[in-house]
């Protein structure tokens, strides 16, 4: 099992799809690393050797955010729009939907569960 990343590689992937569970890395970016290191894209993960593995380590660690400093990037965004109090931030504050989805019948995924109206007799 290879481990690029600080992530565990599924070892009977290829390794262009492998390399996509590294947050930060899709099919666009994992394509253009093994291009650059020289690997073959139809190579299973198990079959790589320790080598390849090392100079795909060092390349994403060079030129690419991944992983923690990515993700702490991405919050420091939001956090930085919610600060100011823009819409976007606002709207993450609600946890409304952001870019401009309707949310009277949808948006079930950010507005969680439906909250029941309350009853009112007489």
């Amino acid at each position: 099992m290879a481990r690029i990343a600080g992530v565990d590689l599924p070892k009977d992937k290829r390794i262009d799809v492998a390399l996509t569970y590294v947050y930060g890395i899709g099919p666009h970016t994992a394509r253009q690393i093994l291009e650059r290191t020289g690997i073959d894209p139809a190579i299973r993960v198990n079959a790589m050797s320790d080598e390849d593995a090392f100079k795909i380590n060092n390349l994403i660690a060079a030129d690419y955010k991944v992983e923690g400093p990515l993700r702490t990037e991405v919050m420091m965004n939001i956090k930085r729009l919610m600060d100011i109090g823009c819409y976007r931030g606002i709207r993450h504050r609600r946890g409304l939907p952001v870019h401009g989805q309707n949310t009277k019948n949808n948006a079930r995924t950010r507005k969680g569960k439906k909250k029941a109206a309350p009853v009112r007799r007489k």
